[in-house]
């Protein structure tokens, strides 16, 4: 497998890296872009932890090199969130950065799995999908919205309040990945019940989750390093999918039948080709389907926003 990582200096891309280098399947490579010109040295860093994955770093304005041959592609670069900032402050420096670097893959590697992490991810996706279906290469089973820090988020709190072991908790989320489009569906998690009051403060600590850390970070940062674990756990998903593995399933945003949004994070599973079945929400509670009403203009708004801009 050929995993390419576009923003790979970044906080997200280099705990992304890291990992992948340590996880990917013996044989596999690595391959780093990123604008900054530490890129190459963050490269060699990376090639002397003993692993069967070779990795090679790019760097400057040309994504293409790296993107040779690759069968994934995960997007982390931008600018990150700071204090004050919402995610709508992010998209006037981050729809430009995936705009220029969507343009690269859908001309060097069309057929690969994009997995888009830069935030705002409701918007950055559907401005990946305008792009490359201007490119004529568009394939809305093979573009992702890794919202998996949701997920991983949302193990970790219901563990905890709980007292359970995180590995042993999977609670879907679907929506978006901003606000109140995210949506924890706690009515699905097996063999757990929650108070109405635990759903409603679960949920809202899952929305906002992601302030909690820009808020701890005092103003050095965003989310890096559960990201990066988020990404890496995804990317690796697509890897046994394309190699495949049966029964991959991942909740990611993506473009479906238009039944709630254009785009939507749903459970999915995932083969060679990229996304095999969109799977359906399943039963939700009266608080979970308020919710999902409730947070659909503002998706659709963000959605709209990214097409408007590739226009």
């Amino acid at each position: 497998m050929k995993v390419a990582v576009l923003g790979a200096a970044g906080g997200i891309g280099q705990a992304l890296a890291l990992l992948l280098k340590t996880q990917l399947p013996a044989g596999s490579a690595l391959s780093l872009y990123d604008i900054a010109p530490v890129t190459p040295g963050v490269a060699v860093d990376l090639s002397h932890i003993p692993t069967a994955v070779k990795v090679e770093g790019f760097s400057g304005e040309d994504a293409t090199p790296a993107l040779q041959g690759a069968d994934i592609v995960l997007i982390s670069a931008g600018v990150a969130r700071k204090p004050g900032m919402d995610r709508a402050d992010l998209f006037n420096v981050n729809a430009g950065i995936v705009r220029n670097l969507i343009e690269q893959v859908a001309s060097t590697a069309p057929k690969a799995l994009i997995g888009v992490i830069t935030n705002p991810v409701n918007t950055t996706v559907a401005i990946a999908a305008e792009v490359l279906k201007k490119a004529g290469v568009y394939d809305k089973n093979r573009l992702f919205g890794v919202s998996t820090l949701d997920i991983i988020r949302a193990n970790t709190f219901v563990a905890a309040l709980k007292g359970k072991q995180p590995t042993e908790i999977e609670v879907p989320v679907v929506g978006g990945h901003s606000g109140v489009t995210i949506l924890p569906l706690l009515s699905q998690v097996k063999g757990i019940s929650f108070s109405d009051q635990e759903v409603a403060d679960l949920t809202k600590r899952i929305q906002n989750a992601g302030t909690e850390v820009v808020e701890a970070k005092a103003g050095g940062g965003s989310a890096t390093l559960s990201m990066g674990q988020a990404a890496a756990r995804f990317g690796l998903s697509l890897v046994r999918a394309l190699q495949g593995e049966a029964n991959v399933v991942e909740c990611a945003y993506v473009e479906g039948d238009g039944e709630y949004a254009r785009f939507f994070s749903q459970p999915l599973l995932i083969g060679k080709n990229g996304i095999v079945e969109r799977r359906p929400l399943g039963p939700l509670s009266a608080f979970e389907q308020q919710a999902l009403s409730g947070m659909l203009e503002t998706l659709k708004k963000d959605i709209a926003q990214g097409v408007e801009f590739v226009k």
